[in-house]
């Protein structure tokens, strides 16, 4: 039985299952009717923190161009243009035991692609989530739904793995940026 988390709450991830290294990152959401003319493009990626909450470089940011990192520790797999269908939009697979240890946490973001351009935001998107799976056996181990409460928000963070202690916990964020991804870059170190 999956744990089911509000905004804010953190919960451990290894230490109440123990032995598990390798995880499934879904993430998905719907768009509410829209008539603007353009396809809703969201994008799902990972920023690769160091303690100082910053990427130690451009390649710790994975998202649909730059799929995996160097340990292949965090491997995108892919990009969904539409976000049509049920289910996961877009995943992740994380490999907790590669991921190398100058990391401290996975930071999982969704932004609208030209949501400028587009006129978009994240108040025309509804039932997004992010959960976590055991990859070996396909169970849901946590899932957060994020709320209703974004409007104007182009970019959210929904929720990061990060280390305590030797283990993995999550912690299920919800904070929406204005700006997009160039905002989110900015925010977490890297020069666009």
């Amino acid at each position: 039985m999956a744990i089911s988390l509000q905004k804010g709450q953190k919960v451990d991830l290894t230490k109440t299952n123990p032995g598990l290294t390798k995880v499934l990152v879904g993430l998905g959401w719907d768009t509410n009717k829209y008539d603007g003319g353009h396809d809703f493009d969201l994008d799902a990626a990972v920023f690769m923190l160091g303690e100082n909450g910053k990427v130690t470089s451009e390649k710790d940011f994975i998202f649909y161009n730059n799929l995996k990192d160097a340990a292949e520790s965090v491997v995108h797999l892919g990009d969904n243009l539409t976000g049509e269908g049920e289910g996961d939009d877009e995943q992740v697979k994380i490999d907790l035991a590669k991921v190398p240890s100058n990391i401290h946490k996975l930071a999982f973001t969704v932004t609208i692609h030209q949501a400028a351009e587009r006129n978009q935001n994240f108040g025309q998107v509804s039932n997004a989530f992010i959960r976590i799976l055991n990859e070996a056996t396909g169970e849901e181990l946590i899932r957060y739904d994020l709320g209703e409460d974004f409007s104007i928000e182009t970019a959210v963070v929904v929720g990061e793995l990060y280390r305590h202690n030797g283990e993995w916990k999550f912690n299920a964020v919800g904070s929406g940026f204005q700006g997009g991804l160039a905002a989110l870059c900015t925010s977490f170190g890297i020069n666009i």
